[in-house]
């Protein structure tokens, strides 16, 4: 703490020391100021100035300091000043006061309380940047809640001080008229309580509430604007159309049709997206058979003395196809049909904010809707890398129709596609060179989780290539190369085929988005609000178009908030949780993680504590051949609250899902010590590094005794 915050700690302290060791109290009571009105009464009508700048600085003293007394001051008011010239000293006074307090506030314990809980206050701190005057404004109008709290709190938020300023003395004008009235007829009130009549209170609640029906009204005027040049139909054929059958589109329609709406299901190329068809579901397969092949090569690890696999690349590939066949009935179209969706095969447009029209085999269709839910996924992103185009890549929309397997691939992207791809390849007998222009590969994780995924790439034969930029792609005598830049030097790496893992880009083109104006974000996704609402109130977005986070399950997730906001708004609509999301990479050792990873705390300043458990020590890991890997978890300074998680080692996304449920509901690491885990699996690794923070905070001094009470009963 600096010198200048403990001086102004010490004078506030010694001033509100000095306020109530005195007992200055006592003047601020109702009897003492009637008891004293004649005596004010004379020397204002004599020094009519100096009594009222008296009286300002003493309100602002007492406001400033967060002492009791400022509702008896203003009572003064009226009965000194009259009703104009008392509200106009006490509402300048009163909100100087409250500026003071809100910086004193500001200056002792904003950074601190900023530093501490930061990651907790991003909502609010945006929400204030965005509307915080509109949220003070309504705590000022309701005198239930102390102003001297609402100035404390204010102060530990973003909220600018001049918007502080001029909304508080706005806000505060109506309380100010009402009790400087009052204070006119000073003889005639015995309590504070005789003020706040049950009528009062009543129109007090009204003037609550008239800001939130302001805002409904703001808000209606909005959309009215933004609406004014569609005309919208008198009826609806249905209640909501979804544009794509991925996962984020599925569930969406799904839900829709289970609360009774009418709902229809547009989708231009394949039922159930990426995921199906090019993403989860074929990539696990493939690394399936992989893992199979790796085991293998392991046998004698489990005292099997020699053990071949004979097998062609192109019937793995065409067991993947299989396995996308026998899941595909989750996602048919007869199955959503079943479930009362109307499924349409066509290319989608959106015409206006109540109407898409689709084009069918059949030909032109044109559908009005109250909402429209736009799922429209995303693809793999492609860089602009000279000479890349020309020598043809794979991706992973399209690496699944490879029938022979590459000799030398080389894969662009460290990130979790990349890995998976890059080691199930190699596994396969490939020769794969991993480039990847960051420090190291899995970015996103902390260091020795790339560290030991990078390690073993490298014992599977894996060239992986760090700190490599992709330059240009060129042929020469026949042979592609790539042109990469490593510390300001180029290098060649000559490949038979290139995977490009790069990361992925939202499907933002081509269905009407253009045309309607809706906006999208620097990331090139669909700008929504916390309640996945577009630029259009009636139109929502959800899944990989719209992002933060391009997974499966957080496009499921999403589409339970989108569903219903789109078809109960505005009886109900409800703001998007991303509190607790979990996500796995699915290499070997499989890496998992939910919550705060150890480099996310750090760059963000969240104090925390780190608890390890290595699972090379784990009985069953030990048992199954698969000892290494660990289980980290971070918790809050002292307390076995759990802010992240992040494991590695076999079966990690299943191990990972007892801390998911454990951080949505509160649930720390002493309860999850105390809960029994089957002898012997993988599961008890998270019980035992719960073990490891709890001899972390062994009580010591109450263990000496413990010991001390032990050798007294020996005797």
């Amino acid at each position: 703490m600096n010198t200048r915050k403990l001086l102004l700690i010490l004078a506030l302290a010694l001033l509100i020391g000095v306020f109530f060791t005195l007992d200055l109290a006592r003047f601020f009571s109702l009897d003492h100021v009637k008891n004293q009105q004649a005596a004010i009464d004379a020397y204002q009508a004599t020094q009519p100035g100096l009594t009222a700048g008296i009286f300002f600085a003493l309100y602002v003293a007492v406001t400033g300091l967060s002492l009791p007394g400022a509702a008896i001051l203003t009572l003064a008011a009226g009965a000194i000043f009259g009703l104009m010239w008392g509200t106009i000293i006490v509402s300048f006074a009163s909100t100087i006061g409250a500026t003071l307090a809100f910086l004193a506030a500001r200056f002792v314990l904003r950074d601190w309380v900023q530093g501490k809980f930061g990651d907790k206050l991003k909502a609010i701190n945006a929400g204030m940047e965005k509307e915080g005057g509109f949220y003070l404004f309504t705590l000022r109008l309701i005198p239930i809640f102390p102003f001297f709290v609402i100035n404390l709190v204010m102060g530990l938020t973003t909220i600018r001080v001049s918007i502080f300023y001029w909304v508080s003395q706005i806000g505060m004008l109506a309380g100010t008229l009402v009790y400087v009235n009052a204070g006119t007829q000073l003889a005639q009130i015995d309590s504070l309580k005789g003020i706040l009549s049950p009528e009062l209170l009543v129109s007090f609640a009204l003037l609550g509430i008239f800001p939130l029906i302001a805002k409904k009204i703001v808000a209606m005027v909005k959309a009215r604007r933004v609406y004014a040049k569609w005309p919208k139909p008198v009826r609806f054929d249905r209640n909501l159309i979804v544009i794509g059958a991925g996962s984020a589109g599925l569930v969406t329609a799904y839900i829709a049709a289970a609360v009774k709406a009418k709902v229809a299901l547009i989708e231009k190329h394949r039922m159930g997206g990426d995921c199906l068809n090019t993403g989860c579901v074929p990539s696990k397969a493939l690394i399936r058979s992989a893992k199979l092949l790796s085991h293998i090569r392991r046998s004698a690890e489990f005292g099997i003395r020699k053990a071949e696999a004979d097998f062609a690349f192109a019937e793995v590939m065409e067991r993947v196809q299989r396995v996308i066949e026998d899941v595909a009935p989750h996602d048919s179209v007869e199955r959503y049909t079943g479930l009362g969706v109307e499924v349409i095969e066509g290319t989608a447009k959106i015409t206006s904010p109540w109407s898409v029209e689709v084009i069918t085999a059949e030909g032109a269709r044109m559908l009005t809707t109250r909402s429209i839910v736009i799922a429209a996924g995303a693809r793999p992103f492609v860089p602009p890398i000279p000479g890349l185009a020309e020598i043809g890549y794979l991706t992973s929309d399209n690496v699944w129709a490879l029938r022979e397997l590459p000799e030398r691939l080389v894969v662009l992207g460290g990130g979790p596609i990349g890995s998976e791809l890059t080691q199930t390849f190699a596994r396969f007998g490939a020769q794969v060179t991993q480039v990847e222009m960051a420090p190291r590969i899995m970015i996103r994780e902390d260091p020795e989780v790339s560290a030991l995924v990078t390690q073993r790439f490298r014992e599977e034969g894996v060239d992986v290539r760090v700190n490599h930029r992709a330059k240009q792609f060129l042929v020469e005598n026949g042979e592609k190369v790539l042109i990469a830049e490593h510390e300001g030097q180029d290098v060649r790496i000559p490949f038979d085929a290139v995977l490009v893992a790069v990361g992925r880009v939202a499907n933002t083109a081509g269905y009407g988005l253009e045309e309607l104006g809706i906006p999208t974000t620097r990331l090139r996704t669909v700008e929504t609000n916390e309640y996945l609402q577009t630029l259009y109130p009636n139109i929502y977005a959800a899944g990989d178009v719209t992002g933060p986070f391009q997974f499966t399950h957080t496009a499921g997730h999403q589409a339970w908030y989108a569903a219903v906001n789109a078809l109960f708004d505005p009886l109900k609509k409800f703001r998007t949780d991303y509190s607790v999301i979990p996500w796995s990479t699915f290499v070997d050792p499989e890496v998992a993680r939910v919550g705060l990873n150890e480099q996310e705390a750090k760059a963000q300043g969240i104090p925390h504590e780190i608890s390890v458990y290595g699972i090379d020590d784990l009985d069953r890991a030990i048992a199954d051949g698969e000892a290494h890997g660990f289980v980290k978890v971070l918790t809050a300074p002292g307390k076995d609250k759990i802010l992240g998680v992040t494991i590695v080692g076999e079966h990690a996304g299943d191990l990972l899902a007892e801390y998911v449920v454990a951080m949505r509901y509160g649930i720390g690491l002493n309860k999850i010590l105390g809960t029994i885990h089957i002898y012997p699996t993988l599961a008890e690794a998270n019980k035992y590094v719960a073990g490891v923070w709890k001899k972390a905070h062994t009580p010591e001094k109450l263990l000496a005794w413990v010991e001390r009470f032990h050798a007294w009963r020996r005797g």
